[in-house]
């Protein structure tokens, strides 16, 4: 059993809120990154979607691909459509050597709406899920096809928030669509990632390791806050830096063989927390927690 870890470029710049790290150029991003110990990262904003421009720029960094998020509206197109709207995303990861993509229905979503609280994020009723199941399955059939597997990622502000969301789409999809463990959405959301962990090791293919400032939480909560201010108020930090569990979190890894990526994903605002100090954090102590659980890490 072996693990790679990587990072988001969140912590240099922001995706849902640009103007954080907007002068952040993507060459220090990426040689931040390396420095501070990882061997890949996702995709930003600011990074080129053609292989033959990234590729290089990565590769002068001795990083790999891990991943990239697309966001879904299989609620509002086919699955026909969905896929003609996924192909060039689907075809740099795969030509780049990334085996998962990270996917979420965004249709209502409200995580990148500063002004609008997570009281007022979308939920589907009882009778939506099936279909809604039904096309996610197939455009996961189909991106397997390709060599690229779905990991679904639970969001807060989305359709999957809750753990009762992320049960039903366990239930009602099928086995190719993977499912993103996120630990601090789960925490964010009121679930156990250890217990998440357990139920569904099966469908999990890819991991963000985010950690919850447990103060900061019960405040954004208390005040029902948007998902960005919730960001800016510094809830998220990278693992060992907050509140959960991630040893046990790590042995329970060990122990249903998850293969994949570990990957800090924590957004702050970077003109409050370094990123290259943060990253590095996040780097260290991610290789302890591996190394405690006998998970080998491998560039």
């Amino acid at each position: 059993m072996s693990v790679r870890i990587g990072i988001n470029p969140l912590t240099w710049s922001n995706d849902d809120m640009p103007q954080l790290g907007a002068e952040t150029p993507l060459e220090q991003c990426l040689s931040e990154g390396k420095k501070a110990g990882y061997s890949g990262f996702e995709l930003g904003n600011k990074f080129p979607r053609e292989a033959d421009k990234l590729a290089p720029i990565l590769a002068e960094q001795g990083l790999s691909l891990v991943s990239g998020w697309f966001s879904g509206q299989l609620l509002s197109r086919s699955v026909a459509e969905e896929i003609v709207a996924i192909q060039s995303h689907l075809t740099l990861l795969k030509e780049l050597g990334a085996s998962v993509m990270v996917y979420c229905e965004v249709t209502d979503c409200i995580h990148s709406q500063q002004h609008t609280p997570l009281s007022q994020r979308p939920v589907l009723t009882q009778s939506q899920w099936p279909e809604f199941a039904r096309r996610l399955t197939e455009l996961a059939q189909y991106c397997l096809s390709q060599g690229v597997r779905i990991a679904y990622h639970h969001h807060m502000g989305t359709i999957v928030q809750s753990e009762a969301d992320i049960d039903a789409l366990m239930a009602h999809t099928g086995p190719e669509v993977g499912l993103l463990l996120d630990t601090g959405h789960l925490t964010y959301a009121g679930a156990d990632p250890l217990a998440l962990q357990q139920k569904y090791a099966h469908r999990i293919c890819h991991i963000h390791c985010k950690d919850v400032r447990g103060s900061v939480l019960i405040d954004v909560k208390n005040r029902n806050l948007s998902f960005l201010d919730a960001v800016l108020n510094g809830v998220f930090t990278v693992p060992g830096d907050g509140c959960i569990d991630y040893q046990t979190l790590f042995f329970a890894l060990k122990k249903s063989h998850y293969q994949g990526w570990l990957v800090v994903e924590a957004e702050q605002d970077p003109a409050v927390a370094h990123p290259l100090t943060y990253a590095t954090l996040g780097a260290v102590n991610l290789r302890a927690l591996c190394e405690r659980a006998g998970l080998e890490i491998i560039s």
